[in-house]
């Protein structure tokens, strides 16, 4: 488990039950500098990304307000759809809020050739709103791939204790594999689900393609909460 002490990045955790294996943003293994995590009591993966979102904004803020009160200078979340909220999140607590690795697609698409555009992979297709994609500022026209119907989804979704990590592997590389399929001009995939980052090496070689997510949106965004010394 990583020291929290000295911790800058306070990172909100969904109330879940399912496996945070190596890789997954909520395993603090997963990162080379100190972190520290608080749940949001309720906000379990089906209510953020299926449900409503509102009646869990307050909830956020006050965990939130709890780790900028520990020394966190800067916040991030455990998943993708909080997108949405990230202006709220950010004018309550009066600190850098890194809410979605969808926040990146307009930085990643800037970095790719011409007639190349981000493909997104996502936990639910179907719920990944126009909304979600405005908030996050993701380039109108990035075709999105969901993993509906997949024990990956289920395991995730219903906040299952149990994760068939081989599985999902194999259900990531093939959606990922029908995006690059679908959409032939896709230039890098973005991972929306921060649960999806231990398989993005897999994705990478079998698509060929760059692979982003929230492992690299808070690498970087640390990066600029404790520059690295050099001297």
């Amino acid at each position: 488990m990583t020291n929290e002490t000295g911790a800058r990045l306070g990172i909100l955790m969904l109330d879940t039950r399912f496996p945070r294996i190596l890789g997954d943003v909520g395993n603090a293994g997963s990162w080379s500098f100190p972190v520290r995590y608080a749940v949001v009591p309720g906000a379990t993966p089906e209510a953020i990304v299926c449900d409503d979102i509102e009646p869990f904004v307050q909830a956020f803020i006050a965990v939130g307000r709890e780790l900028t009160a520990k020394g966190c200078t800067g916040i991030a979340t455990t998943c993708g759809f909080l997108a949405l909220i990230r202006p709220r999140l950010a004018e309550a607590l009066s600190v850098p809020v890194a809410a979605s690795a969808l926040e990146q697609a307009g930085q990643i698409a800037a970095c790719l050739p011409p007639g190349q555009r981000v493909g997104i992979l996502t936990i639910s297709a179907s719920s990944l709103s126009p909304n979600h994609l405005r908030a996050a500022r993701v380039p109108k026209g990035s075709p999105v791939m969901g993993l509906e119907g997949s024990s990956f989804a289920r395991s995730i979704l219903g906040n299952l204790p149990d994760l068939d990590v081989a599985q999902a592997r194999i259900e990531m590389v093939q959606a990922a594999q029908r995006l690059v399929e679908a959409y032939a001009d896709v230039g890098a995939i973005l991972l929306e689900c921060t649960n999806m980052v231990p398989y993005a090496p897999d994705i990478a070689a079998a698509t060929g393609r760059p692979v982003h997510s929230i492992h690299s949106y808070l690498n970087w965004f640390h990066a600029g909460l404790l520059p690295p010394s050099f001297a």
